[in-house]
């Protein structure tokens, strides 16, 4: 199996990630008490665009820009989002608008999100109803509409800093808790939101002139501007941003390697034109999973189909992560994975599943696991071929899935029906569509995420657990039933949770504990195809 192809699939999805870096949702409930301050302070806000440098290592790799006009109904809010992300000798793109409808109290009226890419488009609208935030989502299939209670207007990307700014909050010291929206996760989690300093920033001013020497645009201003470095942290996440009296952002980073600065338009657009014709930056396997990939901490022979494994996780705390249950046991700081062996599994039901309890749960369609959608039930039933034994149709989903998806980096928010469409992907796509076509036929499937080795390293890397008595993990995308030993379950969920793994990246450090004498590394009874057979890219 070629060592790229295998690589190619192992990242996790960047856009999810990067929704962080720009800011994040934060229920209204939090500064009810403020509300007149808000309002007073939201009349001196100015009108007018702010243009950003995307750069990663040095190099840029995006543009963004973030505009606010008056209505009269209180405010509109712009951002918009344009991303290249190296990989596999190819740029990924991907373009994320959103428009925000504000009162004259920043509070929420209604919004818009949108995620385009080579898959796709996923598209989340929000209206506030009372307490009600009433929303349209599209992901390929049919228009999926939802609605979630809230004591008060959720707040979305861009105007925490802003409401932080007109409620006069910009503070050193300030510190508080509290609940965000991500429409790109349609999930809350808590966020500590803390001002940390204040200091006097060079930032360049809306003016260029074009260097005689190159011909290139370059800042012919800057301007010192008050700023203020305002944290939100989750799950051991720390996002870190910069912001002037208005609360607009002037700087950003991501614990993924990205950087958000501000810049003139002329001199943003023309560095990121530039790098797209850099042959450089898109070589070899992209800087965002090199970067997180994890040294295995020992020599370690046929890792890649080992039946058991043992790694020690240091340097993290290991709370709140899905580490035991099924083949995984951890006893201190030693996770332990035994590998099922496929002869052996025997699910003790006939399909569909009308057990209760958590397999049950996982039998439902959602917005992005749309199980219910024609084109998914009619494409199940067909690879199912009247099949009813659990073991034998997730074995057949597996192999469908992993011979017709094309392998490749993509930038997007996954949707079955948007992932069978496109007929590529990366981990996650395959993982989606796997769980579709299993919840269509009453099979019990859900998301697992955490680590995979490949060649001395593990990279971040998401899989199925289906229901055959037990959780049981398979990888369409490797094309492995049941998954080998090397894939590490550091939690279940999908995007929403997976956010979660940030928080490991550049902390967690591994080391492999060698097998006892005796103990096999590879057996038999699996699917999974050998290296030489170029198990991931079936091209």
């Amino acid at each position: 199996m070629p060592v790229p192809s295998r690589r190619r699939i192992v990242a996790l999805a960047v856009l999810g990630v990067w929704a962080g870096i720009v800011a994040w949702h934060i229920r209204r409930e939090y500064f009810k008490p403020l509300a007149l301050r808000i309002e007073t302070g939201a009349r001196a806000l100015a009108p007018g665009s702010r243009f950003y440098a995307v750069r990663m290592e040095g190099r840029t790799i995006g543009l963004a820009s973030s505009t606010i006009d008056t209505v009269p109904e209180g405010f509109v809010l712009e951002e918009l989002l344009q991303l290249d992300v190296p990989a596999l000798d190819t740029l990924h793109r991907a373009v994320v608008r959103t428009r925000v409808a504000l009162s004259q109290a920043l509070e929420l009226r209604d919004f818009v999100f949108d995620l385009s890419s080579e898959v796709g488009r996923f598209t989340a609208r929000g209206t506030m109803r009372d307490s009600v935030l009433a929303l349209d989502i599209g992901a390929g299939g049919d228009v999926q509409h939802e609605t979630l209670p809230f004591d008060d207007a959720p707040v979305l990307p861009g105007v925490l800093p802003l409401r932080l700014a007109a409620a006069g909050r910009l503070e050193v010291g300030e510190h508080d808790r509290v609940r965000i929206f991500d429409p790109s996760t349609l999930a809350e989690r808590g966020v500590e939101i803390r001002v940390g300093a204040h200091d006097t920033l060079l930032v360049p001013a809306d003016s260029v002139v074009r260097d005689p020497e190159t011909g290139r645009w370059t800042t012919a201003l800057y301007d010192t501007v008050p700023a203020w470095h305002v944290e939100e942290a989750f799950g051991g996440v720390v996002l870190a941003s910069w912001v002037d009296a208005d609360g607009r952002l002037i700087r950003a980073t991501s614990p993924l390697g990205f950087t958000l600065e501000r810049a003139p338009y002329e001199v943003a657009r023309e560095a990121w034109i530039r790098a797209q014709k850099d042959a450089r930056l898109a070589a070899g396997y992209g800087t965002v999973i090199e970067a997180t990939a994890i040294a295995a901490g020992a020599a370690v022979d046929d890792i890649a189909v080992a039946d058991r494994l043992a790694v020690r996780l240091l340097d993290v705390p290991l709370s709140g992560f899905d580490l035991t249950g099924g083949r995984q046991s951890l006893s201190g700081d030693t996770l332990r994975v035994v590998r099922e062996d496929a002869a052996s599994l025997e699910a003790g039901y006939r399909l569909p599943y009308r057990g209760a309890g958590e397999p049950a749960e996982a039998l439902s369609a959602t917005a992005l696991i749309q199980a219910e959608d024609p084109r998914i039930t009619e494409t199940a039933l067909r690879i199912a071929g009247g099949e009813t034994d659990p073991v034998a149709v997730a074995r057949k989903l597996n192999a469908w899935v992993y011979r017709t998806l094309e392998k490749d980096v993509t930038l997007s928010i996954p949707s079955a029906v948007q992932v069978l469409a496109a007929g590529e992907g990366d981990c996650n796509e395959h993982t989606v569509l796997y769980v579709a076509l299993a919840r269509a036929l009453g099979l019990p499937a859900r998301t697992a995420a955490g680590l995979v080795h490949i060649r001395g390293k593990f990279y971040y890397h998401a899989w199925p657990e289906v229901w055959l008595g037990r959780w049981v993990a398979v990888d369409p995308t490797l094309g492995q039933f049941p998954a080998d030993a090397s894939h590490l379950r550091l939690l279940v969920g999908g995007l929403a949770r997976q956010v979660e793994l940030i928080r490991l990246i550049g902390r967690l450090r591994l080391e492999v504990v060698p097998p006892a004498v005796g103990v096999p590394g590879r057996g038999a009874g699996t699917d999974a195809p050998s290296a030489a057979a170029g198990a991931v890219h079936p091209s």
